[in-house]
């Protein structure tokens, strides 16, 4: 069982529960300008990460990502074959959720949970502000009238100062919208959280 296969199956299973609603259902994004990348991720009311590992892969990166991960997802699911579930269940956080993927008799690839996701109980703001592009940054902080002296700084300087004007609470609404208009969806159609 291969990332491609389970990927698939879970757009097929998963995900298809979305096809026409206003959720993003978005693959390889970078998360912390590249610190890593999340295997799939959910967005509409919430910012819901799954980060898939099949029998082939192995789990070395895995406590980096946990730290990663942990700072700006509000959920987090590991879809995990059976060969690694007991390892990654010890040292992954007890909010985060477990898929576990087995394939069946036919050959398809079948889903069980092991564990469902919780609410992040410690979302860290700077680290959601960068989740935005430097641009999408500044044009928030200009439309709040606080972009005065930060106009030519570094991304860095940008963002502490988004987070030193605005509470954690409107900086995740407005990541979520800059997603949705990233894609071209209606920023102001935010589905209420869902297990998505």
């Amino acid at each position: 069982m291969k990332d491609s296969q389970i990927r698939e199956a879970l757009k097929n299973k998963i995900f298809s529960r979305y096809v026409d609603t206003n959720t993003l259902i978005l693959e390889e994004v970078n998360i912390l300008h590249g610190a890593a990348r999340i295997d799939m991720m959910v967005v509409n009311g919430i910012l819901h990460g799954y980060e898939l590992k099949s029998d082939q892969d192995n789990l070395q990166r895995l406590p980096e990502q946990i730290k990663i991960y942990s700072s700006v997802f509000d959920r987090v699911t590991l879809v995990v074959g059976y060969r690694h579930a007991y390892s990654a269940l010890k040292v992954i956080p007890e909010w985060w959720g477990v898929k576990l993927a087995e394939v069946g008799t036919r050959g398809a690839i079948h889903f069980s949970d092991a564990r469902n996701p919780k609410n992040n109980p410690s979302l860290d703001a700077i680290s959601l502000a960068q989740l935005l592009w430097k641009g999408e940054a500044l044009s928030l902080l200009e439309e709040m009238g606080e972009a005065k002296g930060v106009r030519s700084k570094p991304r860095s300087v940008i963002y502490a100062k988004l987070v030193k004007v605005c509470t954690i609470d409107f900086l995740h609404t407005k990541v979520v919208q800059m997603f949705r208009l990233r894609n071209g969806l209606r920023s102001d159609v935010l589905l209420t959280p869902s297990d998505g």
